[in-house]
C-alpha cells in the first residue's frame, strides 16, 4: 500500500466521470488469444477458472495483524458471507525471520494453515509474498536484520537477492502446495494469482534484472499460476512484455494490476467529503483504455488494490470511523461500480479487515491500530458498508455473465445530470447499466428516464414515470437476463441475489426506500400474478409477453408469479434496510431473513444446519428445500412453521447475547522500570559500542563511533545506552542525534538525576523521524566520573517505498557530543555500551516473535508475562497521582466469564476515550497476557481504545494486564483510569483457543 499518499492518490483519480466518445473501441483489443495457467486463463476481458469467467471481487486481510489464528476463520467467513468469493494476502518476510537463516511458520505464522482455511470456506486467494510489501509495516516488512545490508535492497545486488531468495524459498513452497493447479506433488488449494514485488516504481536495468529473477525464482519454487506485480498508480510500470504500447516500462508478469486511493478525505472534524468523481480507468476514460489496458491491452483490468478506506496516524483526531464512512455506503457503489463498468473484472479492495499492528510492527506513520476503516472493524464488527458490499457481491453471483462485459452502445438518458454505462456480455447479450451522477460525485436530486436498445426490444424505463438518483449514489441495473427459469427484460430494482429451490425461482430485488420501482419481466403467455405481502401492480403486454410490475420500495413485498410457460417464481421486493436481512450462503439452495450474520448452511440428512451470529432477539425466516423437515442454528434445534407467504418462520426469535459483564481493575501492582539510570546498574555484559560497520544511510559526524542499534542486532523497540565520561569545565550541553520514528522518545539522565526527554514530530505527509536533541548537563563539569543513561524509544523503521534504502534510516543514538552552548564539541570521549532486546535477534521468546519486545528492564527479565511473580511489588492506585521519570510498571490481575457461546471483543481503554488525546503527557506499552498490543500516548493520540482478541484474552478465566508507563515525573503526566470496555458482542461466533507462549520467565530461552 500507497504510500504515494493522498495527494498522488487524488490526482490518479480527477478523469473527467464523463461517456466518452471512444468506447468506439470496444472491442478491438478484446479478442487477444486466452493464456491457459493450468485450470487459471484469462483473456483480454476477464480471468477465467476451468474455462469460466469469474469477477474476482476480493478483499485484503493479513494474519500477522490478527495474532490469533482461530480468529483468522471469522474473518474469512465474514468476507465470503459479504460477498467476496477472493482473499488477497500479504506475507511480512520479517514476521518469520528474525535472524538471516532461521524462519518460523508455527502457531500465529502458520500462513498454511490461513490458506487451508481459505480453501475450506471457498475462497479464492491472492497471494503476494513481496519481499517487499509495504503496508505501513516497520521496514515495509523488510526483516530487521536485512537493514544491516550494504546491498542496495529492491535491485539485482546479488547479497540483497540471496537474501531475498531466502525468504522466497520458504514462502513459496507453502503457496505451491495451496495453488488451484496443485503442485505436482498431490496437494492443492485456492491460489489463483500470485504478486512477486510490490509498487516498485524503481525502474532501473538493475530493478528490471530483479523483477526478471523474482518471476524466474517463483516459477522455479514451483509456482504454476498467473504471476503480476502491484503498481504504485495507474504508471505503466512493469506491464507484461506482450504489450504493444509504448512509453511503458516492460517486465516479466503475466498480468498487469495497479492500485488506486481516490474518493475524498475527512475533515479535520472528521466529516467525510465527496470532492473526487470515480476514475473511469478503462472502457470510458480517455483514450478508452481498458481498465489499465492503456498499458496492457492484452489483460484484463486489474486493481490489485483499491481503497476500503485509509490508514490513521499518530496526532490525528481519529479517522477511522470517518473513513468507514467516506470509502464506505455509497462509495462502494459509486467507485467500484465505475470500475466494473469500465472493464476492470479483478478488483481487490484494502483493507477488508485491517486489524491490529501489534507490538513493534507498525511503520512510523502509524500506530497499533490498522482498523483503515474496512467493511470488518479492528474489532471485527461487520460495518454498515459490509452490507452493501454483500448486495454488490450478490449481483455478481447472481448473474454471473458481468463477467468479460464490454460497452454496449450509448443510451439516452431524460437527464443531462445523470449518465449511464451501458454494457453487455458478448456471448450472451446481458446488459450492464450503472447509473451514476454526471459527473458521480454529484449530490444532486435527478429524476430521469433511459430509452435503450436491449436484447428484448427499445424500452423507454421506467414506464409509470422517471426513477430517481438522489445524492451520492449509484445503481447497478440489469436487463436482458436469465436468471434461473425467469426473463428479466429490465428492472429499476438492483438484483440482490437468485436462486433455485425445488425447481422453483426465487429472487430478490431491492432499491432505496421510499422510490418506486418497476420490474418487467418476458413470458410466453400471461401468467398468474398474485401479491402475497405488502403492494404491487401489475399489467400484461400480451402482444410482446412482458409482465410489467410496479411497487414501491418499502418494508417488502412479495409476489408470487406462476403459469406463463415459466417456472414458478417467488419475487421479493425490497427496501435497502429489509434487503440487508438477507443472506444466501455461497452454494446452497437456501435463503435466510434475520440474523445479523449467516457463517454456513448445510444440508444432510432432511436437516439444515446454520451457523451465524445474533446481535439480539431475531426472528429466523427461510426458504428452503421441502426435503430439509428439521433446522438447527448453531447446533440447537429451532422450531418451524409454515407462513402464510409460503415461506418457513421460527415460532421463537432466536436468542441474543447476555451483556457480558466485566470487572473493574483493581489490585495494581508497581515497580520502578528504569534502573539503568542508577550509575551503579551493572551493565557489564552489555555489548560496547565500536566503530563497526553500518549499513545505515543517516550519515553521523567524523570520529563517531556506531552507535546506532542495528548493527548490535536490535532492530526493535527501546534501546538504552549508558555512557562513562571524565568531567570537564566546559561539558555544559548534551547534543543528541536520533533516530525513532514518528513519536519516537529520548530519554536522558546524568549521574541518576533526569535531565530531560525529547520526542519526535507525528503526522503525516511523511513523518519526521529524526531528531537532535540539546540537554542541560552542567552537573558534568564536576571533575571526576560521570555516567549518562539515554533510552531511546524506536517507533519503527521508515518504509521503502521509493526503493532508496529508506528503511535504513537510522534508529537509536545518531552521534552524541559534550558541547559549550553556542561553541564548539569538544573531544570528550564517552565510552558507550548498549542493550536492547533481550537476545537481540536470538529469540527468548519465538511464539511471541520478533515484534513482540523491545529493551525495556522489564521486557528483558520477564515482567510482562502472566506467570512473573510481583508479590514483592508495591500496591498501586489507579488512575495515579504522580509519576517518576522514567518508566514505571504497572501489573494487574483480572478473570473473565464471557457467557458460552457468545462472541465479544474487549479492549482496554485509557482516560476519556471522548477524546483523541489528553493534557497528561505519558506513554504506555500494553501486555496482555505477555503480548504487546500497542503502544499508548496519552498526549499524541489518537488511540484510546485498544482491543485484544480473544486467544491472546482469555474470555473464560484469568488474565495478565501489564503496563509499561514512560514519563517524564511532571506533575499530571501520570497513567489515566485504565477499564475494560466491551466493543462487541454477539451470540455466535466461532471456537477460540488461547494462544499458546512462554507465560513465566523461565520459559524464556
Amino acid at each position: 500500500m500507497r504510500r504515494h499518499l493522498i495527494a498522488l492518490s487524488l490526482a490518479t483519480a480527477l478523469a473527467p466521470a464523463t461517456l466518452h466518445a471512444q468506447v468506439g473501441r470496444q472491442t478491438e483489443n478484446l479478442a487477444a488469444p486466452v493464456k491457459m495457467f493450468g485450470r487459471v486463463s484469462y483473456d483480454a476481458r476477464s480471468l477465467m477458472i476451468d474455462g469460466k469467467r469469474l469477477v474476482i471481487w476480493s478483499s485484503e486481510m493479513h494474519p500477522f495483524r490478527l495474532p490469533s489464528p482461530d480468529l483468522w476463520r471469522d474473518i474469512l467467513q465474514k468476507m465470503k458471507a459479504s460477498g467476496f468469493n477472493t482473499v488477497a494476502v500479504y506475507f511480512d518476510w520479517g514476521y518469520h525471520s528474525p535472524k538471516r537463516g532461521v524462519y518460523d511458520f508455527t502457531g500465529i505464522r502458520d500462513v498454511e494453515r490461513l490458506l487451508t482455511m481459505a480453501e475450506e470456506e471457498g475462497l479464492y486467494v491472492m497471494t503476494r509474498a513481496g519481499p517487499y510489501v509495504n503496508a505501513e509495516l516497520s521496514r515495509g516488512g523488510f526483516p530487521g536484520w536485512l537493514v544491516n545490508q550494504k546491498a542496495r535492497a529492491r535491485t539485482d545486488d546479488p547479497d540483497y537477492m540471496a537474501a531475498a531468495d531466502e525468504w522466497l524459498t520458504h514462502i513459496d513452497a507453502i503457496i505451491a502446495r495451496h495453488q488451484i493447479n496443485g503442485d505436482g506433488k498431490g496437494h492443492n488449494g485456492t491460489v489463483i494469482l500470485h504478486q512477486i514485488e510490490n509498487e516498485l516504481s524503481a525502474t532501473t536495468p538493475s530493478q528490471r534484472r530483479y523483477m526478471d529473477h523474482l518471476y524466474a525464482k517463483a516459477r522455479a519454487d514451483g509456482i504454476n499460476v498467473p504471476i503480476f506485480h502491484n503498481d504504485q498508480g495507474r504508471n505503466g510500470n512493469w506491464v507484461p512484455e506482450s504489450s504493444t504500447i509504448a512509453n511503458v516500462i516492460k517486465g516479466p508478469n503475466d498480468l498487469y494490476a495497479f492500485d488506486g486511493y481516490p474518493g475524498g478525505t475527512c475533515t479535520v472534524a472528521g466529516e467525510p467529503t465527496r470532492d473526487v468523481a470515480a476514475p473511469e480507468w478503462g472502457f470510458y476514460g480517455p483514450g478508452g483504455a481498458k481498465g489499465g489496458a492503456s498499458a496492457s491491452p492484452n489483460t484484463p483490468g486489474f486493481l490489485a488494490e483499491f481503497g476500503g478506506g485509509w490508514f490513521d496516524y499518530w496526532g490525528s483526531n481519529g479517522g477511522y470511523e470517518c473513513n468507514a464512512i467516506q470509502r464506505g455506503k455509497r462509495f462502494q457503489r459509486v467507485f467500484y461500480g465505475t470500475n466494473l463498468a469500465n472493464g476492470i473484472d479483478i478488483q481487490s479492495f484494502y483493507m477488508g479487515y485491517g486489524g491490529t499492528s501489534w507490538g513493534w510492527q507498525p511503520a512510523p506513520v502509524v500506530f497499533a491500530s490498522y482498523d483503515y476503516g474496512s467493511a470488518i472493524s479492528e474489532a471485527r464488527e461487520v460495518r454498515e458498508k459490509a452490507e452493501e458490499l454483500k448486495q454488490l457481491g450478490g449481483l455478481i453471483a447472481a448473474v454471473p455473465d458481468l463477467a468479460g462485459m464490454v460497452p454496449a452502445g450509448a443510451v439516452q438518458v431524460s437527464s443531462p445530470n445523470v449518465a449511464v454505462y451501458h454494457n453487455k456480455s458478448p456471448e450472451t447479450d446481458t446488459r450492464f447499466l450503472l447509473v451514476t451522477h454526471k459527473p458521480s460525485n454529484r449530490q444532486s436530486d435527478d429524476s430521469f428516464t433511459i430509452t435503450a436498445d436491449l436484447p428484448d426490444g427499445k424500452y423507454t424505463f421506467p414506464a409509470a414515470g422517471p426513477m430517481r438518483l438522489n445524492g451520492f449514489d449509484a445503481k447497478w441495473l440489469v436487463a436482458g437476463v436469465a436468471l434461473g427459469g425467469q426473463r428479466l427484460v429490465y428492472s429499476t430494482s438492483e438484483v440482490q441475489t437468485a436462486l433455485k429451490i425445488d425447481g422453483q425461482d426465487v429472487i430478490l430485488l431491492y432499491g432505496r426506500a421510499g422510490e418506486t420501482g418497476e420490474t418487467m419481466l418476458r413470458f410466453a403467455s400471461a401468467p398468474t400474478v398474485t401479491v402475497v405481502q405488502g403492494g404491487a401492480t401489475s399489467s400484461f403486454d400480451a402482444a410482446k409477453g412482458d409482465l410489467r410490475l410496479d411497487y414501491a420500495h418499502s418494508g417488502r413485498s412479495i409476489v408470487r408469479i406462476e403459469g406463463g410457460g415459466r417456472p414458478p417464481l417467488t419475487l421479493i421486493l425490497a427496501d435497502e434496510a429489509e434487503a440487508v436481512r438477507y443472506w444466501h450462503p455461497a452454494g446452497s439452495d437456501v435463503l435466510v431473513r434475520g440474523p445479523a450474520l449467516v457463517r454456513s448452511a448445510t444440508a444432510a440428512r432432511g436437516t439444515l444446519a446454520l451457523t451465524g451470529d445474533t446481535k439480539d432477539a431475531t426472528p429466523l425466516e427461510l426458504w428452503a428445500p421441502a426435503a430439509l423437515k428439521s433446522v438447527r442454528w448453531n447446533g440447537a434445534a429451532v422450531a418451524m412453521k409454515t407462513s402464510p407467504i409460503g415461506s418457513r418462520v421460527a415460532t421463537t426469535p432466536l436468542a441474543g447475547p447476555a451483556p457480558v459483564a466485566l470487572p473493574t481493575l483493581t489490585n495494581w501492582r508497581m515497580a520502578a522500570g528504569s534502573p539503568e539510570a542508577d550509575p551503579a546498574f551493572d551493565d557489564r555484559k552489555w555489548q560496547a559500542i565500536d566503530k563497526r560497520g553500518s549499513a545505515t544511510i543517516t550519515a553521523k559526524p567524523d570520529g563517531q563511533p556506531t552507535l546506532v542499534m542495528d548493527p548490535y542486532g536490535f532492530h526493535d523497540g527501546d534501546v538504552w545506552y549508558r555512557g562513562h565520561f571524565q568531567g570537564g569545565a566546559d561539558a555544559k550541553q548534551l547534543a543528541l542525534f536520533y533516530g525513532g520514528g514518528g513519536a519516537g522518545l529520548v530519554q536522558v539522565w546524568l549521574d541518576g538525576k533526569f535531565v530531560g526527554q525529547n520526542e519526535i514530530a507525528s503526522g503525516l505527509p511523511r513523518p519526521i523521524t529524526t531528531a537532535l536533541a540539546k540537554f542541560d548537563v552542567s552537573a558534568a563539569q564536576a571533575p571526576g566520573d560521570h555516567v549518562l543513561s539515554v533510552m531511546v524509544r524506536n517507533d519503527g523503521h521508515n518504509w521503502d517505498l521509493d526503493a532508496d534504502d529508506f528503511h535504513k534510516e537510522a534508529r537509536g543514538l545518531i552521534s552524541a557530543s559534550l558541547d559549550r552552548p553556542g561553541g564548539r564539541s569538544f573531544a570528550i570521549p564517552i565510552a558507550w555500551k548498549i542493550q536492547g532486546k533481550k537476545g537481540g535477534e536470538d529469540l527468548p521468546d519465538p511464539a511471541r516473535g520478533p515484534a513482540n519486545s523491545g529493551g525495556q528492564y522489564g521486557e528483558r527479565i520477564g515482567w510482562h508475562l502472566p506467570g512473573f511473580d510481583d508479590a514483592r511489588w508495591q500496591s498501586a492506585t489507579v488512575p495515579a497521582a504522580t509519576a517518576q521519570a522514567g518508566t514505571t510498571w504497572y501489573r494487574t490481575n483480572v478473570t473473565l466469564s464471557v457467557p458460552k457461546s457468545q462472541d465479544a471483543t474487549i479492549a482496554l481503554a485509557f482516560g476519556d476515550t471522548t477524546t483523541p488525546r489528553s493534557i497528561a503527557q505519558y506513554r504506555a506499552l500494553i501486555f496482555v497476557n505477555g503480548w504487546n498490543m500497542g503502544q499508548f500516548i496519552a498526549h499524541i493520540g489518537p488511540q484510546r481504545v485498544f482491543p485484544i482478541p480473544e486467544g491472546i484474552l482469555n474470555h473464560h478465566g484469568p488474565n495478565s494486564i501489564a503496563l509499561a508507563v514512560t514519563s517524564d515525573g511532571a506533575p499530571g503526566d501520570a497513567l489515566e483510569q485504565v477499564r475494560l470496555v466491551t466493543m462487541r458482542n454477539v451470540k455466535g461466533g466461532i471456537p477460540v483457543r488461547m494462544v499458546a507462549a512462554p507465560t513465566t520467565p523461565a520459559q524464556l530461552k
